[in-house]
């Protein structure tokens, strides 16, 4: 709120009070994309039994032994409501999934560039 509406808290309070909601807001918005990386990444992408890239963000497809495990109900929707071989697609072309694998590992670097720099940056001021 203070970022927000400087000039009506500035009314009340101290000018420096402006420059410590910015260095708070700034510290906080890095520790929270860093954890946010940092807990998604590792929770959804690097399981085992996914690893090394779910491609299920990228395609939509999935295995029906894997919507089994992770989706029961939503498999036994889809089941109710009709044959489940209607709803089934071909399997992802190899050069696609590569692909897929590819940008997947930039994105890994990317994150884990910037997670070390977020740490870098909170510890060595």
């Amino acid at each position: 709120m203070v970022l927000w509406f400087p000039e009506f808290f500035t009314r009340v309070l101290p000018g420096w009070v402006i420059s410590l909601a910015h260095v708070v807001h700034s510290e906080e918005a890095l520790l929270a994309t860093g954890f946010i990386f940092t807990i998604h990444f590792f929770n959804s992408h690097l399981r085992p039994n996914k690893f090394p890239l779910d491609d299920v963000i990228f395609t939509g497809r999935e295995s029906t032994e894997e919507m089994a495990h992770e989706r029961a109900r939503e498999l036994e929707t889809l089941t109710a409501a009709g044959p489940i071989e209607a709803k089934l697609v071909p399997p992802m072309r190899r050069w696609i999934r590569r692909l897929l694998v590819a940008y997947g590992a930039a994105a890994f670097v990317v994150g884990m560039t910037l997670l070390i720099f977020i740490l870098f940056s909170m510890v060595f001021r």
